[in-house]
């Protein structure tokens, strides 16, 4: 049963930040959104074109416009973007089809003309001319090539027939994978297409629509004045904006912790916390995310297998059953759901404590129907994808299969109804926190707490806007607004609210002090990450205002990241001393390690590893290598991964009960997860992008990313060396993690509801620890005699009394253990 109303003075509470936070945040926003938008409108100006026709000089038809557009449709419908790459994007087991058609076009174009009459002193100055002169007519849309580039594109045909249709597989796809001579047709002039925007000159320029990517000596490709100028700006940009923010927190210190709070908590045992049926029904959440996460983790090992061992997994013709672009199609899939659902169960297992103990009637029951619609929508997508690579939904294949884009793989509609999800989320949420947020000012912390909710399934909807028929380039920029701008923005402000509010709820941290770090955290992640986003798109056949602005704003996204590391040695300082002098041990240890752990990996996983590899003159040697996926598992699963582990923490504290209850399991689980993916890092990840950097340097992009290269000794060793890490990671890291969450489930009913009703009883009024009415600190009502708590003057928090016992001034605690 829900509990009853709490009646809510008419008067919100008043904002608790000062106006200009909120001015500077709001600015910082809209100018980035107005950025954006200019850059989206660009985006279509200036995309490459289509042609209705590529002909030869002699007026032979080689493909159409129509064949582009249906070899993109077969490219997605067929899982290559797991499997290779187009324009860099992509998977990195098969070669980058861009790059892959443009080098062996003009190799064989150069043949051609070194073994004609003329012989080979001007080949290399002919294959640069045919290849680097844009022939593009726009009034009658066709574009003409030369008749040797019309032999290459036949012979290059002849290449991929090979390589996608080999009866006995082998190199990652299943065999047999394309074998219909009009699918390969159409999906080389789809790639021709692609390496002709890589080469051609823009009208009016004397770089392509790539920016001259990729890398290769056979057409002059090198790096633009544009690319070198920009990088050398992005660092001058990064050196200010971190001078500027440092001396600026030295000069004012506004987040106001350091110094100032002398008080001592105590806390509640976890066992005299009451949850509320919602509150319960999240230990379901977390078992399916800890599920979820061990397939995840397991079908990584299986992807990475594929570059230690085309041929088998461990004896198995794992290929015949889940090639390589299924197995990474579910392992980056699984990814984002099982994160975000800890993120769902937090917000749920938050929602009461926001609201001081009340939760309406039937939330529970809506939860349980989240859960459901949530594991629907994610093994159906899953099912969905292995049928639609396998093409067994037919004209039906982009709704009900796969979409085929990085990261938006699911069917449509799958995606929609994840949407429905989220937006179902954020209703439960609301329900639950409605009477608090009648109370309080828009500019506070449960109404920030809500809106960064309400963000994430209004962000993840803009990926609707790319599908199988959208050109590449605007298909690329809709689909980073998900990849980078709902992950690195939105999903870090739900982060940061989230967090702030754990430690607001717990004691450690004023409710002031919190919302100027939430908008600190807008207004420096905004100034970089809203635009920063251009930095996937340097090479995507966006025009080089793209690359000016996203090297410079990606630069910014640094800085929080330097400046929050600094500044989190002193707030665990804070954290401890004022826990320490507690009677009740602090119970959320380790929930408190894993968010240190994702500071630590948000630092070096985002922050170093990310800026390695955003420097437009690094990027265009090393995007798609190995690099990008070191940079890729360091930040997802460092950051977002502990965090969701961390939120499982904090909420199986009160879901277990006290005696079954071990610190062994999250300790186990914290070193495995934190030293597996280390291992997994220093030993393979790392030092396999840059021996592939080198190569990408020495010998040109096309070859770095070959299947020659990759099954390498070199290469082959350092992916055995992974296999210790990743026994580590999961034995370690996921088995106690999914056993703890089992426990959450199986024991939820027991231990977590005996004791005094701290948290809200059921179906009665919010109460102390000893019983009476918490005092409505909104109103600004002083506290009632006789409570157990001690409230000193500048507490501002409303939440006190559901988690800790007493705030007290540290002297006043000194001076009555001295009486005693």
């Amino acid at each position: 049963m829900g509990t009853p109303d709490i009646v809510v003075p008419s008067n919100r509470r008043p904002r608790m930040i000062a106006r200009g936070w909120i001015q500077a945040a709001v600015l910082v926003t809209a100018i980035g959104f107005l950025v954006m938008g200019l850059l989206a409108m660009r985006t279509y100006q200036a995309e490459p074109p289509i042609p209705d026709r590529v002909v030869t000089t002699s007026g032979e038809q080689l493909f159409t416009g129509d064949d582009v557009r249906e070899g993109q449709k077969a490219f997605l419908r067929n899982g290559l973007m797991q499997y290779g790459s187009i324009f860099g994007h992509g998977a990195y087991l098969g070669p980058d089809f861009t790059a892959d058609y443009l080098h062996r076009a003009a190799g064989s174009v150069q043949q051609q003309y070194a073994a004609s009459a003329t012989g080979s002193t001007d080949a290399h100055e002919r294959t640069v001319k045919d290849f680097r002169t844009n022939r593009y007519d726009a009034d009658t849309r066709t574009l003409t090539w030369s008749a040797a580039q019309g032999t290459a594109f036949r012979q290059v045909t002849a290449h991929y027939a090979d390589l996608l249709g080999r009866p006995d597989g082998k190199q990652g796809l299943r065999p047999n994978a394309i074998t219909d001579p009009e699918a390969i047709h159409r999906l080389t002039a789809y790639f021709g297409w692609s390496a002709w925007a890589a080469a051609a000159d823009r009208p009016g320029e004397n770089y392509s629509y790539t920016n001259n990517w990729p890398a290769e000596n056979l057409v002059d490709n090198h790096p633009t004045g544009h690319t070198m100028t920009w990088s050398v700006l992005s660092l001058i940009f990064l050196l200010v904006g971190t001078g500027g923010l440092f001396a600026a927190f030295g000069r004012w210190n506004f987040l106001g912790w350091h110094g100032r709070d002398q008080r001592v908590l105590r806390f509640h045992a976890p066992r005299d916390v009451r949850l509320t049926p919602a509150q319960r029904t999240t230990s379901w959440f977390f078992l399916v995310m800890a599920a979820l996460f061990l397939i995840q983790s397991l079908l990584g090992a299986a992807t990475q297998h594929y570059r230690a061992d085309l041929g088998s997994f461990f004896g198995i013709p794992l290929d015949r059953l889940l090639p390589y672009n299924v197995t990474r199609t579910w392992h980056t899939q699984l990814a984002i759901f099982w994160v975000v659902t800890s993120f769902l169960a937090i917000g749920i297992f938050l929602a009461p404590l926001i609201a001081r103990g009340w939760e309406p009637k039937r939330q529970a029951l809506l939860s349980r129907l989240l859960l459901g619609a949530l594991a629907v929508v994610v093994f159906g997508s899953l099912l969905g994808e292995l049928a639609g690579i396998r093409g067994w939904f037919g004209s039906m294949w982009s709704w009900l299969g796969d979409q085929g884009w990085e990261y938006l793989d699911l069917g449509r509609l799958w995606q929609v109804l994840l949407v429905g999800g989220l937006a179902m989320w954020t209703v439960i949420l609301y329900r639950g926190l409605r009477r608090r947020l009648a109370a309080e000012s828009v500019a506070n912390m449960p109404w920030l707490f809500f809106m960064a909710a309400l963000a994430l399934p209004a962000f993840y909807a803009v990926g609707l806007v790319a599908s199988p028929d959208s050109a590449y380039t605007e298909a690329d920029f809709w689909r980073f607004i998900v990849v980078h701008l709902w992950v690195e923005d939105f999903l870090e402000l739900f982060t940061t609210v989230t967090v702030a509010y754990l430690f607001v709820l717990l004691g450690v941290v004023r409710e002031r002090v919190a919302l100027a770090v939430i908008y600190l955290d807008i207004v420096l992640y905004s100034a970089g990450g809203i635009v920063g986003t251009m930095h996937h798109l340097y090479f995507s056949g966006e025009p080089a205002e793209h690359l000016a602005l996203g090297a410079m704003f990606s630069a910014l996204e640094v800085v929080p990241l330097l400046f929050l590391t600094v500044e989190a040695w002193g707030f665990l300082q804070l954290g401890a001393r004022r826990h320490s002098p507690s009677s009740t041990p602090f119970p959320h240890r380790w929930a408190v390690m894993f968010l240190a752990a994702v500071g630590f990996w948000n630092f070096l996983g985002a922050g170093v590893f990310g800026f390695l590899i955003n420097l437009p003159i690094v990027s265009y040697y090393e995007i798609g290598t190995g690099l990008t996926a070191n940079h890729a598992h360091a930040a997802m699963m460092g950051v977002y991964g502990m965090l969701a582990v961390g939120f499982a923490m904090f909420a199986l504290r009160y879901l277990i009960p006290e005696d079954r209850w071990s610190d062994k399991w999250p300790r186990i689980s914290f070193w495995s997860l934190n030293l597996g993916l280390a291992w997994m890092s220093f030993a393979t990840l790392l030092p396999g992008g840059a021996l592939q950097l080198y190569k990408v340097v020495d010998a040109g992009y096309a070859d770095a990313r070959s299947l020659g290269y990759l099954q390498g000794h070199a290469n082959t060793v350092l992916e055995w060396l992974r296999l210790p890490g990743d026994v580590v990671f999961l034995v370690g890291g996921v088995l106690p993690l999914l056993w703890m969450t089992w426990q959450g489930v199986r024991y939820r009913n027991s231990g977590a509801q005996k004791g005094d009703p701290v948290g809200g009883p059921a179906d009665g009024p919010v109460s102390g620890p000893v019983g009476a009415a918490v005092p409505d600190v909104s109103a600004g009502a002083p506290p009632a005699s006789g409570t157990a708590a001690v409230v000193d003057d500048d507490l501002e928090c409303a939440e006190r009394d559901l988690l800790f016992t007493e705030i007290v001034p540290a002297e006043a605690a000194a001076r009555g253990r001295e009486e005693t």
